[in-house]
């Protein structure tokens, strides 16, 4: 009889922390630590980042004239986000530069749009503006094919790093 009182008692107080540190995975990469390519990918990231993958958030958005990446991290960190504005304007001048291998180190594979960014880089511009938990990555052009690229090149970081839409999210 002890042990099952011991049991349920313990669960009781652990279950509340539990949920709590299960509620940011949850919105956000749901059902990726059982994905060890995923978990793979997120420390890549972290190393090529310089933050923890799991308590950031990305968002990859096309828009009619680019799009956007957003990296912040999920709570007050200023370490964090200085690493991730530090790395954001690292990224803005490589990809600037046709420099792409921070994505390849994270993906390890070819990433779509990045021949078209490249070669089209002089059509490109890219700023970066501070957030409150980090930076935006502000992608612009007027080229059609560059245009098309950097749709396909977000469309691919969104699908890799699980930050679309829930098809059940209203």
């Amino acid at each position: 009889m002890r042990p099952m009182v011991l049991l349920i008692v313990s669960t009781i107080f652990l279950l509340p922390g539990r949920v709590a540190a299960q509620s940011h995975e949850a919105h956000r990469h749901s059902g990726a630590h059982e994905d060890s390519a995923f978990r793979a990918m997120q420390s890549r990231g972290q190393a090529v980042m310089g933050v923890d993958q799991y308590t950031s958030i990305h968002d990859f958005v096309s828009l009619p004239d680019g799009g956007r990446i957003e990296l912040q991290r999920d709570r007050e960190d200023s370490a964090g986000t200085a690493a991730i504005r530090a790395h954001l304007r690292t990224i803005a001048k490589a990809f600037a530069d046709g420099d792409f291998g921070a994505p390849f180190a994270v993906h390890q594979d070819s990433v779509p749009g990045v021949p078209a960014m490249r070669a089209r880089r002089s059509a490109i511009g890219y700023a970066v503006t501070d957030l409150p938990r980090g930076a935006e990555l502000r992608i612009r052009t007027a080229d059609p094919a560059a245009l098309d690229a950097v749709h396909r090149f977000l469309a691919y970081q969104r699908r890799e790093h699980r930050t679309e839409p829930s098809p059940h999210a209203h």
